[in-house]
């Protein structure tokens, strides 16, 4: 799903001075807000910005955002690493 909206001209250009990429910070920023709101979990989090675990563990400090797994999505990391080491 592709999403849009307008962008003051100052505040795109405080981005690109800063050497951010508008859409991928917005993006980013909107989805680290709805995993903050117990709105995605960590793994949807990864999924929508094509992110490995450490990496999503990063963005979320980046973003002062505390790591909060819920059993189920530890259980599945958990077997992932698992299935990774048998191989």
């Amino acid at each position: 799903m592709t999403i849009s909206f307008s962008l003051p001209v100052q505040i795109e250009r405080m981005l690109r001075e800063s050497g951010e990429e508008p859409n991928q910070t917005l993006k980013e920023a909107a989805l680290v807000e709805f995993y903050r709101l117990e709105r995605i979990t960590q793994h949807e989090l990864g999924e929508s910005l094509g992110l490995g675990r450490l990496e999503v563990d990063a963005l979320l400090k980046r973003h002062d955002v505390p790591i909060d797994l819920s059993v189920e999505e530890f259980a599945s990391e958990s077997d992932a690493l698992r299935s990774r080491i048998r191989r």
